[in-house]
């Protein structure tokens, strides 16, 4: 099997420990982050989309940085360095720049954008543990990391303002840790806009939004909300999700993983607003990007396709997924399908679901969302200044 590029490690428990000698990244070095505010990076190159209508015609859609936000995001993200070791050294490669690119440039148009490199478990890891060679990477250093990336940004460039935390993967997993260690009961806690944890098994109590794997951070249930989680794993409506499914199931007794729609945070069915990337998704061994429209050439570097994907917080098979389904046209110019499966051997795993997608089959509600709760939380935040006087 092909498994170094069978993409992102579910965040696993955390049992290596780090030797007493550990020593932070330097993250008052600007080479030590992949994105950073004002600056040429990951998260500043061209992000045009080409909107791709029902009948095949193609228009433009450019997303310039805001010029002031209000607000920042803090990502961290999942597994894709290339690095021959177990954890990953402070040099960003092609790998970690690209998913950057792909999964958290577009929310410059928000907010301004934080994404620390971190010694993470590589691909290597990965492949040598799906292997049966061993364990051996590090996970409480890729933790420790981001612990002190955070708080070097808390210290130095929060200055009072709220943030987004985004996440995918192994990154999810790290800021799962990181809410519940460094935010839950601690002033950082009224910082948290919401954190966005695609992508990793997070538990609740079975029907409850709050409860598990965080004890008193709840889901977000609106849009409004803030202070809150969301947390998906996504799947194909029509895949079946087989028992060796990395994601929406666990053996815990009376819990189940929390899934929560980005497009519909009150639940049901709803159109998502995709932001898929045009190229292979985020690995090389992901499925090729289809022929988006007949006749039709493509060279942005996303793809919207308005109308084509809904997406519901869905139990089926054992598992608590979002289900996303193609509401597709065979007569009409547009493609049918979209990419987003780990194929190995050339052919889809059935572990994986939509993994390499999480991020961008909800990209432009996300976006969205992102917009109205960080407007709630200034508004939150006026009123608490108005009290005070």
């Amino acid at each position: 099997m092909r498994v170094f590029l069978a993409a992102f490690l579910l965040a696993a428990p955390v049992q290596a420990q780090s030797p007493p000698t550990y020593q932070a990244p330097d993250y008052a070095n600007p080479a030590s982050w992949l994105c950073q505010p004002g600056r040429t990076d990951a998260c500043s190159g061209d992000i045009t989309a080409s909107v791709v209508a029902a009948d095949g015609s193609v228009s433009l859609a450019a997303a310039p940085p805001a010029k002031a936000p209000p607000i920042d995001c803090f990502y961290v993200y999942p597994t894709v360095s290339t690095d021959a070791t177990p954890n990953s050294d402070m040099t960003a490669d092609p790998a970690e720049t690209s998913v950057a690119q792909i999964q958290f440039a577009p929310m410059r148009g928000i907010c301004r954008t934080f994404a620390p490199l971190y010694r993470q478990v590589t691909l290597t890891a990965l492949r040598d543990r799906m292997t049966g060679k061993g364990d051996t990477a590090d996970r409480v250093m890729a933790y420790r990391d981001i612990a002190a990336a955070w708080a070097h940004y808390l210290a130095h460039d929060n200055k009072g303002r709220g943030v987004i935390l985004i996440g995918h993967s192994q990154g999810s997993g790290v800021l799962k840790m990181l809410i519940r260690n460094e935010i839950e009961g601690k002033p950082a806690a009224s910082q948290m806009i919401s954190a966005w944890l695609a992508g990793t098994n997070v538990l609740v109590p079975q029907g409850q939004s709050v409860g598990g794997d965080l004890k008193s951070t709840p889901l977000c249930t609106n849009a409004e909300q803030t202070g809150c989680v969301l947390a998906w794993v996504s799947w194909r409506d029509e895949q079946p999700i087989g028992p060796t499914s990395l994601f929406g199931r666990t053996t815990q007794a009376d819990m189940e993983v929390a899934c929560t729609n980005p497009a519909a945070l009150g639940g049901g069915r709803a159109g998502l607003s995709a932001l898929l990337p045009n190229r292979s998704a985020i690995v090389a061994n992901s499925a090729a990007a289809p022929k988006w429209a007949k006749g039709r050439n493509i060279y942005t570097p996303f793809v919207a396709l308005p109308g084509l994907l809904a997406g519901e917080c869905m139990r089926r098979d054992g598992a608590h997924v979002l289900s996303v389904a193609t509401v597709a046209d065979p007569a009409d110019p547009r493609t049918d399908t979209f990419p987003g499966d780990v194929v190995v051997d050339g052919q889809v795993s059935p572990a994986w679901g939509l993994h390499l997608v999480d991020m961008n089959v909800v990209m432009g509600d996300l976006v969205t969302l992102g917009r109205t709760q960080g407007a709630a939380w200034l508004q939150q935040q006026q009123r608490l200044r108005q009290k005070s006087l």
